[in-house]
């Protein structure tokens, strides 16, 4: 199937450097924090990936290619992150060339201009406001290798390389963590009937003694400010009509995380109090009530 008008981030080029914090095998994919620049540590939990987003933080995501010429269809919150359609894998993507590196910052306004992706409350993000808020939460691409092509037109970046059988060979599912043990020890009934009610009595006790972590509002991805971003359109010849590759990273609030079990509490930031926040000059009324 020929896709003649794909899209190709060869203005976003980072260079070939080996990506730490990346999930994919195809196409290497990771989410960074472009305020501080830091790179998002994905966590494997139940099979799923996840990472912590900061409310109002602007942040892109990173594509490397880890061999061929690839095609990377960009979903965000279940819409194409170029088209806005509702997602699906026969939608046009960006081309990320053998070993190269791409940031991809925002919802396609043009060929010229993004609008940023940002963190946001749930009801505020892109996928809410257009009446879609099914699928908030999720980052996704579906991954295509390119068609070969006969070597006397090939180009130098469309060579395919001797392990290209293995790329296309269907990924194998995410190892799945084994389950976290029993609160009661597994020799306890056989030993004491009684020390049995006794230990789960204190498992349930210290259940009760933990402080609540009430999950906040979700986070989406909102429609961001206006940001100039160029690129250039491309042909690309998928070699099957399905994807080679899906990765999906599930993310959210780091309270949210922290209350579902997925990151520890210790993992939540401390408050940073302020006491001049600002400085006025006297002490100003209340507002009425």
């Amino acid at each position: 199937m020929r896709h003649p008008a794909l899209i190709l981030a060869a203005a976003l080029a980072l260079g070939t450097t080996p990506t730490a914090h990346a999930v994919g095998r195809l196409v290497d994919l990771q989410i960074v924090d472009r305020a501080t620049g830091e790179t998002l540590t994905p966590i494997l939990h139940d099979g799923e990936w996840w990472i912590a987003g900061r409310p109002g933080a602007r942040y892109g995501v990173t594509l490397r290619s880890n061999g061929r010429r690839n095609l990377v269809v960009l979903s965000i919150d279940g819409v194409n992150a170029i088209s806005g359609d509702t997602a699906g894998w026969d939608q046009t993507g960006y081309v990320v060339d053998s070993h190269e590196r791409y940031e991809v910052d925002g919802w396609r306004k043009s060929n010229r201009q993004i609008a940023a992706f940002e963190f946001t409350a749930l009801p505020d993000s892109y996928a809410a406001r257009t009446g879609r808020p099914g699928n908030v939460g999720v980052i996704g691409i579906a991954t295509f290798v390119e068609r070969r092509r006969a070597a006397p037109i090939a180009r130098r970046d469309e060579v395919v390389p001797t392990d290209s059988r293995r790329a296309a060979e269907p990924v194998p599912p995410p190892s799945i963590p084994a389950p976290a043990p029993s609160a009661i020890p597994s020799g306890a009934m056989a030993e004491s009937p009684r020390a049995a009610v006794d230990a789960a009595a204190k498992a349930q006790a210290d259940d009760v003694a933990k402080p609540a972590l009430v999950q906040r509002e979700r986070l989406g991805t909102g429609h961001g400010a206006i940001e100039n971003s160029t690129l250039v359109d491309v042909a690309f010849e998928r070699a099957q009509s399905t994807p080679n590759e899906v990765v999906t990273i599930h993310y959210d609030r780091i309270e949210n995380l922290i209350a579902m079990g997925i990151v520890p509490a210790s993992s939540l930031p401390p408050i940073a109090a302020n006491p001049f926040p600002k400085n006025g000059r006297f002490v100003a009324d209340p507002p009425p009530r």
